[in-house]
């Protein structure tokens, strides 16, 4: 039997419409309006802190938190190796040059011993140490951030955190976001909650938010005709988008905790199987979003991730392989990298499984069943 079952599709909460109809009426269409407001301010709560940004895209975040770090041309910014493209590229945008370190073990993300061996190398090499440190929180994985931030302190290097995939993940209860000089957020279609295309940056204190806020509008000067002084972006989220995040930050909490209710589903359906493993919390102190719930397959199985990708989507399942190490894109293939092959390990043995918070229990059991009768059909 074929489903239509996607990886992660927006879920919509029936409020959405209300938010923007009140835009509409009041022709709030502009770029800015009090939906942006409401939303940066309901953001805050959520995330227990003081101020947020809304800007046009998670890159945007990253991007505007480097130039709020001041990173140039010939500069250095260490980012996980196991990330999405859009960890890095914002480092090119600026002139400077990606670092790329590889992951540990258990939570899939920056390694702490490479961070420190990277640091020190740098050093070595250029005689200068790097302008910013970028962990991401892996498919909701928050990061091992006390090990990371000592690191941090220590070489008084700050931390852009990277937690586009891991809007209510909480790390030691204090929510992943918040654990950086600044923060970078996602709100793209296929996250936890979407703006249609939107993201937003936390930021330390009032002083910088308004400074993100003059860059993220084209750097105008308050002047009575425009006048720019220095480079600006068309970064701004619109109000629109931001009346639709009105609408979906209601149900956030009932997103997140869906999401983990079908890695719980999951995890019992495909923990027995031998040679999968379904990835965990590694301990009480973390606790994921499963943005994505993902497993992987060891080779003795003689079962190839992306045949199973294949398979799957012959029955209308969506899956994706686990991301692509930055250091083995063409692009980024002169940059300095650390690595231990734990990150390629990981995405050659790794699956990403449907988890979108609109799925229902019934979806979460064909999938897995598929996967069992697949694995069994076909092990060596």
């Amino acid at each position: 039997m074929k489903r239509n079952i996607k990886l992660s599709l927006p879920h919509l909460s029936g409020s959405e419409q209300k938010y923007i109809d009140e835009a509409m009426r009041d022709c709030w269409i502009v770029p800015l309006g009090p939906h942006v407001d409401e939303f940066e301010h309901r953001l805050e709560n959520y995330l227990r802190c003081s101020q947020v940004v809304a800007l046009s895209a998670g890159t945007a975040a990253i991007h505007l938190g480097l130039v709020m770090l001041d990173v140039k041309a010939g500069d250095e910014v260490i980012v996980q190796d196991l990330t999405f493209s859009a960890s890095a590229n914002p480092v090119r945008y600026q002139g400077a040059t990606p670092v790329f370190v590889d992951s540990e073990p258990d939570t899939w993300n920056m390694s702490p011993d490479l961070l420190r061996h990277a640091i020190d190398d740098r050093i070595k090499v250029t005689g200068r140490k790097p302008k910013a440190i970028i962990p991401v929180h892996l498919y909701g994985m928050p990061a091992k951030m006390d090990e990371i931030r000592a690191i941090a302190a220590e070489y008084d290097i700050p931390i852009l955190e990277d937690a586009a995939e891991a809007l209510g993940s909480e790390y030691k209860g204090r929510m992943c976001g918040t654990l950086g000089r600044y923060g970078a957020l996602s709100f793209n279609g296929n996250k936890i909650i979407t703006t249609s295309g939107g993201g937003a940056l936390v930021c330390p204190g009032a002083e910088e938010a308004a400074r993100v806020k003059f860059y993220a509008t084209q750097s105008r000067e308050n002047r009575p005709y425009y006048y720019h002084e220095v480079i600006g972006f068309n970064y701004r989220l619109s109000n629109i988008s931001a009346a639709i995040g009105c609408g979906q930050i209601e149900s956030l909490q009932a997103r997140v905790e869906r999401r983990r209710a079908i890695h719980r589903l999951y995890s019992e359906m495909l923990s027995d199987i031998e040679g999968i493993t379904v990835q965990e919390n590694p301990s009480d102190e973390l606790s994921s979003n499963f943005w994505l719930s993902t497993i992987l397959i060891d080779p003795a199985t003689g079962i190839i991730p992306d045949n199973l990708r294949l398979a799957l989507a012959e029955k209308g399942i969506e899956t994706r392989l686990l991301w692509r190490p930055m250091h083995m894109m063409p692009f980024f293939a002169d940059c300095p990298a650390y690595t231990d092959g734990t990150a390629e390990s990981l995405f050659v043995r790794g699956l990403c499984l449907p988890s979108g918070s609109s799925l229902t229990d019934e979806d979460i059991i064909f999938v897995a069943e598929t996967i069992r009768s697949y694995i069994h059909d076909h092990r060596i």
